[in-house]
């Protein structure tokens, strides 16, 4: 239990940190006692991100003080049934004075129900600042342990209950292939786009105009992530939003004092400030009707789309992703991954 807790004191990164640890989408808050003070779910973590709150905020900020509770004398069953029907997945226990004793969730009691939604791997790149390791690999297959990153990311996709999935491939197409074949043997389908030529981030989609009438997810294939992309559908779907870009905070201190000056005159000093910006996970859903707007085969990346879909004045929202999240771009991205293997492979 104690992964799970944070105290009153706690900012919403320490709170993130500990949603992510304890791995049930939900953090505890409590006082010096234990008493429960409080729950953040990641749903509560990812609206105070979207209100614009920075990763030190007070946990306070997005703290529900009024979490729905259990005793330790109620059936966990007939609790967990009669919560879930009001939407609720994770259930504190307290004691009579209202210490924390423990957490009932539906994790334990649900498997994942097979869901329809399409799902799109981006797969056909060279990887070329992961060289020579693939000079005759492509970056999909590189192993995290005994497992490649694309494998391990099919594993995930099932855990969740995503079945129909899609996979471009160009560099290096039949090495892929000849692991995943039909997918069958992971429970999946598995249907190949095929690149003749490099095609960008979002080129390859064009395949699928009128083969998908509903909205469906495009990820890349180089990074691993504990994020429940059936929320990102849910999101998509009740923003009745065009697209959904799955963001992330990206911060780094400029490690001197900022001058600002106008002309010759100094208007004021920053001492080593530090800057924050969203940036794109590698993770989309998107509404069949913008695959109208993709030319077939050519050339077309993910920001092209997403401008195009804008021009249009459709709608493109945020969903902002704080669950553990590694894009394997570079060497050390993938010693990263490798030296925590029991976290990535935690279906």
């Amino acid at each position: 239990m104690k992964s799970l807790t944070v105290s009153k004191d706690a900012t919403l990164l320490q709170t993130i940190e500990a949603i992510n640890v304890g791995a049930k989408q939900i953090a505890l808050v409590v006082d010096e006692n234990s008493k429960l003070l409080g729950t953040v779910t990641d749903g509560d973590v990812r609206r105070g991100l979207l209100r614009g709150l920075a990763l030190d905020a007070s946990v306070s900020e997005v703290m529900n003080k009024t979490p729905h509770v259990a005793s330790p004398e109620e059936d966990p069953q007939e609790v967990m049934a009669r919560e879930f029907s009001k939407s609720i997945h994770q259930l504190p226990v307290i004691d009579a004075s209202g210490k924390l004793i423990g957490l009932l969730t539906d994790q334990d009691m649900l498997v994942a129900a097979e869901i329809s939604t399409p799902v799109v791997l981006m797969a056909g790149g060279k990887g070329v600042r992961l060289f020579p390791l693939t000079k005759d690999v492509p970056k999909p297959m590189l192993k995290i342990g005994d497992q490649p990153i694309i494998e391990i990311i099919l594993r995930k996709l099932h855990a969740q209950g995503f079945r129909n999935i899609y996979i471009s491939v160009n560099y290096l197409a039949e090495v892929i292939r000849d692991h995943v074949n039909d997918g069958d043997w992971l429970g999946l389908k598995v249907t190949y786009l095929e690149e003749a030529q490099p095609l960008g981030t979002a080129g390859a989609l064009a395949q699928l105009a009128g083969k998908i009438g509903e909205p469906f997810v495009v990820m890349n294939s180089d990074l691993l992530t504990n994020c429940d992309l059936r929320q990102v559908v849910k999101f998509h779907k009740k923003q009745s939003a065009k697209a959904t870009l799955g963001v992330r905070e990206y911060s780094f201190q400029v490690p001197y004092g900022v001058v600002n000056i106008d002309g010759n005159e100094v208007e004021s000093i920053s001492e080593k400030p530090v800057h924050r910006s969203m940036v794109s996970a590698g993770i989309y859903v998107l509404d069949p009707s913008a695959l109208g707007l993709i030319p077939t085969d050519e050339f077309c990346d993910m920001p092209t789309l997403l401008d195009s879909i804008k021009s249009q004045g459709q709608k493109v929202v945020a969903f902002p992703i704080h669950e553990s999240w590694l894009d394997i771009g570079r060497h050390d991205d993938l010693a990263e991954a490798r030296n925590n293997l029991d976290h990535w492979l935690d279906y």
